[in-house]
């Protein structure tokens, strides 16, 4: 690769984190419809056509917003469950649990972009998949990990799945290979509760309510364990959240 071109490749790659930086700005202020490549343009200093060549239309801008979104949020995730214990299955999951509620509070308009309403005449294209599986990978991997050590003994308070769920939880058991079909189902009731509290918590449905809201988080969380079965954290864990 010549020099000419990685200098160019570095200009264009500043650019494009300087517009996707200022659309940013936009959606906090303006809201993910509100996003415009014409005021992007112009806050940059550059002619309206010319932010075309790094972003053809505004969908293509807001599935850079998405696709940089669904990777911090993955990046969170992943982080927090690298510093915990391999064994210690209850404290992982706490701990991405807590990590994913942690970015939404810092990060409001980022996780309601790509965990809020859907964005009118908008359609996610192929590439935001990657990005959007890497948080469930990790839920995913805690689940199989314990299953596959025989510390995965979910309580039988629930009835059965409907055998109509069966290829549903087929599709979902690629990230918890080898899980059963009632737990794999069980794994996405409480990955959905997760997002569930955190959009609760965002978006102003506990105001008024619930004041204690880490804790009230925390315990929710931990009742989502025992429902899946993942065993009591020991007290040397304890410390990781």
């Amino acid at each position: 690769m010549s020099a000419s071109r990685t200098a160019r490749e570095r200009v264009r790659a500043e650019l494009v984190r300087e517009i996707t930086d200022i659309a940013r700005t936009q959606l906090a202020t303006e809201g993910a419809t509100g996003i415009s490549l014409r005021a992007v343009a112009r806050e940059m200093g550059m002619a309206s056509s010319a932010i075309h060549r790094y972003f053809p239309t505004k969908d293509d801008l807001l599935t850079a917003l998405i696709v940089d979104g669904y990777n911090a949020a993955g990046a969170a995730v992943e982080a927090a469950d690298a510093v915990c214990p391999r064994t210690e299955y209850t404290t992982r999951w706490l701990a991405v649990c807590h990590a994913i509620r942690d970015w939404a509070l810092a990060n409001p308009h980022e996780y309601a972009l790509i965990y809020g309403s859907p964005v009118p005449g908008y359609r996610a294209p192929q590439d935001t998949i990657a990005p959007a599986a890497r948080s469930t990978i990790v839920y995913g991997r805690i689940l199989a990990d314990a299953h596959t050590a025989g510390h995965l003994n979910a309580p039988d308070i629930c009835p059965p799945p409907p055998d109509i769920l069966a290829t549903d939880a087929q599709a979902v058991r690629a990230v918890m290979p080898g899980v059963s079909a009632d737990l794999v189902t069980r794994g996405v009731i409480a990955w959905t509760a997760i997002y569930g509290m955190v959009s609760f918590e965002l978006f102003g449905q506990f105001n008024n309510v619930i004041t204690h809201r880490t804790e009230f988080f925390d315990h929710n969380m931990r009742s989502l364990a025992y429902f899946l079965g993942l065993p009591p954290q020991t007290p040397e864990t304890q410390r990781f959240r």
